[in-house]
Order: C-alpha cells, then sequence, then structure tokens
C-alpha cells in the first residue's frame, strides 16, 4: 500500500474534515411500535457495521430506511454501506435524496462530487459550493480547481489553486502536487516540473504514484538522467511492476508518456487515491476505502487506487469483495500481477486454502520469470506446513535472481526455516548464517537460529549469546525472551531461566509452548506445584503443532522426569 508521512496524514485528517455517522438507535413511533421489519434490518445493520460487513450494512439500512423512509442515518449508514461496496450508483441516489432534503453528510457532498465529475458537470461541482454544499476543505479546494479546468479555464483553475496554496498553508503540499498535475495535462511541462522538484515553491506531497508521473514529465523534456537518478533514489536498483517499465524505458533513452492525469476527471480520481493513502493508519478505516472507491469509479484502470481497495477490504475481513476489487485490474497494466498476488492472498485468507495455492502454482507457470510469485506461493506452502514444497518454491524465486543482496534476506531467510521444518539442519544452518551476513543484528534470524541450535543441542555456547542480542533488538517480544529462557535452561542455568521465562509468559500469557516451558522451569527449580499448574494452562490453551500435548499429560500424572524417560524409551 502507498503510505504517505505521518505529518502528511495529520494534515489531511485536518483537511479533510469528513464525519463518518455512528451506529443509529432505533426509532420508534409516537404510539411506541416499530415499523414492520424494522427491528430485523436494524439490528443486522448494527452488526455488519461492528464486523465491516458492508454488503450486508447496505441492504440491512436499505430495509430499515424502507420501514423508516425519513430515518437520515439509515440513509447515511445505507449510502456508505454501498460506496465502500462498490454499488456507486445506489450511493449517488442515496446522497442525493439527503441534499434534497437539505440534510446532506460530508460523506454525502463528496460522493456528489465524484458523480458531477463522472458526468462532467463541472458547473454542477461551482454551483453546489456556491450553494454551501461542504466535502471538506480540501475536496472543496481541488474540486473547484479540477472543475474550471474542466470548463476550459485554466485561468481560473490556477487561481483556484493558488487560492488553496496561499490561504491554507496546511494544504499547501497537496495543492502544489495537484496543480503541477493540472499544468502537465495543458502541456506546461516545465513549470510542473519545477513545482515537483520542491524548489521554489515548497514542498509537495508525492505517492510512488506521483514519483513515476515526475518520471514521464522529465522524460518528456529530455532529462533522462534526471529521471533515471529519482528512479534510482526511490525505487532501488530492483524496481518492480510500472517502476521497472519507465526505469527500462528511461535507459534505452525513449520519452515515457504521461498519464497520471489526463482530465479533470482524473484529477479528482489522483486527489481522492491521494486522499485514501494519507488516511490509512488513522483508526477508522471505512474512508480511506470510500475515498480509493471514488477514485477507481472516477478513473477504473487506476492501478494503485484498483489495489489499495482490494487491500483495504481484506484487511476488514471482506474476502469476497478484495476478490471482485482485484478483478477490475486490467490484464494489461503493470500492476496485474500485483492484483493477481493480492486474489491469492484473499482467498487463502476466507478459508479457500486449496484454492489459493492453485491460483498460484497456476500464476507460476503463466509467470515462471516472476520470483515474488514464487516466494509468495513459498509463504503459502509453509504456512500450510507443505515444507517440501515451499523449499522448492523459494528456490525457484532465489534462482531467479541474479545477485542476492541485502534486500533478498527475508527470501532467505524463509527458505532456511522451511528446510529446518522438513528435518534438514545440515542445509539449513548454513542459510540462516548466510542470512545474518546480510542483517547481523535482526532479532528474528538471531532468534530463531539460536533456538534451533539449542533444540540440536548445538553450540549451546553461541546460542545465549545469539539470542541475547535478539532480545536487545527486540525486548517486548515473548517468543524471543522465551528462547533465551530455554536456552539457559538447557545449559542448566535454571535460576537464571525462571525470570527470563516469567517475563515471557507476562509477555504471551496465553500461548501454550511458553506455559509449558515455564512449568518445566519451575519443575526444574523445585516448585513442583506451580509447575503443574503451568502445565494446566499449556493444556488450556493448546493443541499447537509444536507442543506434544501427551507429553504434557504424562507430566502430571507421573512427573517431568518420569514422562520424558517414557516417552524418550517409546521413540
Amino acid at each position: 500500500m502507498t503510505r504517505l508521512s505521518s505529518l502528511a496524514r495529520c494534515v489531511v485528517v485536518a483537511a479533510c474534515g469528513v464525519m463518518l455517522a455512528p451506529p443509529p438507535a432505533m426509532a420508534e413511533s409516537d404510539d411506541g411500535r416499530i415499523a414492520p421489519g424494522l427491528a430485523g434490518a436494524f439490528l443486522s445493520g448494527r452488526a455488519a457495521v461492528s464486523d465491516d460487513s458492508f454488503a450486508v450494512m447496505a441492504d440491512s439500512y436499505d430495509r430499515a430506511l424502507a420501514a423508516d423512509p425519513g430515518n437520515q442515518m439509515f440513509r447515511e449508514l445505507a449510502m456508505q454501506g454501498h460506496v465502500m461496496t462498490g454499488n456507486i450508483d445506489r450511493a449517488v441516489a442515496l446522497a442525493a435524496e439527503s441534499a434534497a432534503e437539505g440534510d446532506s453528510s460530508q460523506v454525502a457532498a463528496v460522493i456528489l462530487q465524484a458523480d458531477e465529475f463522472m458526468r462532467g458537470a463541472y458547473d454542477a461541482v461551482l454551483g453546489a459550493l456556491e450553494d454551501g454544499r461542504r466535502s471538506g476543505p480540501l475536496t472543496d479546494a481541488m474540486g473547484a480547481a479540477w472543475a474550471e479546468l474542466g470548463r476550459g479555464s485554466m485561468s481560473d483553475a490556477l487561481a483556484a489553486f493558488e487560492i488553496a496554496i496561499e490561504e491554507r498553508p496546511e494544504m499547501a503540499p497537496f495543492a502544489l502536487y495537484q496543480k503541477a498535475m493540472a499544468l502537465a495535462l495543458v502541456g506546461d511541462l516545465e513549470r510542473a516540473v519545477e513545482i515537483l522538484s520542491g524548489d521554489p515553491h515548497g514542498p509537495v506531497t508525492m505517492s510512488r504514484r506521483g514519483v513515476l508521473g515526475q518520471m514521464a514529465l522529465l522524460s518528456q523534456l529530455d532529462r533522462f538522467d534526471e529521471a533515471l537518478e529519482i528512479g534510482a533514489r526511490t525505487f532501488g536498483s530492483a524496481p518492480e511492476d510500472e517502476a521497472a517499465e519507465t526505469l527500462a524505458a528511461l535507459e534505452a533513452g525513449e520519452a515515457v508518456p504521461f498519464t497520471t492525469v489526463t482530465s479533470a476527471r482524473d484529477g479528482m480520481a489522483e486527489l481522492y487515491f491521494t486522499l485514501g493513502s494519507a488516511l490509512l493508519g488513522d483508526d477508522n478505516d471505512w474512508l480511506p476505502l470510500i475515498y480509493v472507491r471514488l477514485a477507481v469509479a472516477l478513473r477504473p484502470d487506476h492501478g494503485d487506487a484498483i489495489l489499495l481497495t482490494g487491500q483495504l477490504l481484506e484487511r476488514a475481513g471482506q474476502y469476497a469483495l478484495a476478490e471482485a476489487a482485484f478483478a477490475q485490474m486490467p490484464e494489461e497494466h503493470a500492476l496485474y500481477l500485483g492484483a493477481q498476488l493480492g486474489s491469492a492472498n484473499a482467498l487463502y485468507a476466507s478459508g479457500q486454502t486449496d484454492e489459493a495455492i492453485d491460483q498460484l502454482m497456476a500464476l507460476s507457470a503463466e509467470r515462471p520469470e516472476s520470483a515474488q510469485v514464487f516466494s509468495t506461493l513459498g509463504d503459502m506452502l509453509r504456512r500450510e506446513e507443505r515444507f517440501d514444497e515451499a523449499a522448492d518454491a523459494y528456490t525457484a524465486a532465489i534462482d531467479l535472481i541474479d545477485e542476492i543482496e541485502e534486500r533478498h534476506w527475508v527470501l532467505l531467510y524463509t527458505r532456511a526455516i522451511a528446510l529446518e521444518r522438513m528435518g534438514e539442519w545440515e542445509r539449513a544452518e548454513p542459510e540462516f548464517r548466510r542470512v545474518l551476513e546480510f542483517v547481523p543484528d535482526e532479532p528474528q534470524v538471531l532468534n530463531y537460529l539460536g533456538y534451533s541450535l539449542v533444540e540440536q543441542r548445538s553450540n549451546l555456547d553461541e546460542a545465549p549469546e545469539m539470542i541475547e542480542r535478539a532480545v536487545e533488538g527486540d525486548p517486548e517480544s515473548g517468543y524471543i525472551v522465551d528462547s533465551l529462557g530455554w536456552a539457559l535452561y538447557r545449559l542448566g542455568r535454571y535460576d537464571e531461566a525462571l525470570p527470563v521465562m516469567e517475563r515471557a509468559v507476562e509477555l504471551m500469557p496465553r500461548d501454550p509452548i511458553l506455559n509449558d516451558h515455564l512449568g518445566d522451569v519451575y519443575y526444574a527449580v523445585g516448585r513442583e506445584r506451580e509447575a503443574r499448574f503451568q502445565w494446566r494452562r499449556a493444556l488450556s490453551f493448546g493443541p499447537h503443532a509444536d507442543l506434544d500435548m501427551d507429553l504434557v499429560r504424562r507430566k502430571l500424572e507421573i512427573g517431568k522426569d518420569a514422562a520424558v524417560e517414557e516417552f524418550d524409551a517409546d521413540e
């Protein structure tokens, strides 16, 4: 997902000024009766609001509104549900009803503004502003500017941009970007590039997409070296998707077409996308989703907005809607592969594991040159404990990389995990150590290798030092603290292990492995009653793939030493 800085997000929250509707209370008529059908619709709607079930929310409040047509809150929530579901026409109709009754919210105003841009009704945009309709300071100001440009008056559009920049300094970084897009649209590339450089007009807030637009404009001006420098600084040495295509064209001395904004309608789509991106991480994720849905409605080929829509829906647990959103990506778009990977992840998150893996396998056959596809497939197979297949997928990904660099450490690390879980420790250990050559202080790697060494009863002097470094790097991780305690326990340093293991359980009190480990440590220091308590807790929190529940039960029945001896004899 494209993220702007936290400062930029705060500025946009203030400049946006949009408030979402809270769940309503159910109204009664004067005689205390509830309209037929209202109670069920109302209750399902409230539950849908809590669960982010946007389609159910839209349907439920539609039904509630039918039973109580004058309830503005029902209309508002139905409208928001429909726009987040992607049913823009119904959302527009409900927003228009609210406006006709003089009770329009800011969300309704944004939806109506987007509809006017979709229809090219630029006079209506400006007329609504004159009549007092307010969608938020930033969308109002930029909407006026783009509407003027849509009417054919660039001078009035520039004046509107300047008013926003001068009168609302907090909006200037966003308004400057929008102004640059407008200038580029009408062919004034030099001024557009000057603004995007951040000098002398001031800083400009740009997403990844904005940087690609800036590079295209520079190429149109034959300033290839500057464009390549910006690309290298922003995307690194091995970019993907559109960035890779743009850099390849620049290196070949080919001018890149400027397609970031090709109309006033596109300009508003870019604004809505910028707002949605800037609001990521805010407490309420509905607004980002509303904005990016409107961006896609205005510009159906807006790849970044399509991806973000799918990601937000997946994050909300709306997997079917996420798949439908990813499916909107045009096959010829540079981000099509990203959408296919997003679709597979949504399938997996919804519980359709086999279908998700099958989709990735088919994609790996379709895109055999993509390390990203094989890496994603490996991750999914590893989560399903299909470690042999995961290791093969990771190896296929690694083999596609010409030169392994530090940025590939996660791929090497996950292959090492797969090998270790396969029981191939002789192959896994060198891989873990190779990863540490790239990221010597990475807590997860130090912890995994150190813990594995403890379990292998190998290098027991090195392992605690390794895990201690991991704890220093991530002292709030219960798993890492547990690893240190377990290493000390394995070394027979029981008194040292005890406070460490107690701290681990304090950090993760419901983890069965950690509770079992603490029980073993209590037993080792002679606190058998507390040990039995922890073992019972471990059983209550189980099962767990790495916890032998039968062994824990036998520890409770006959004591730890006898139970371990019994189980070792059975192996």
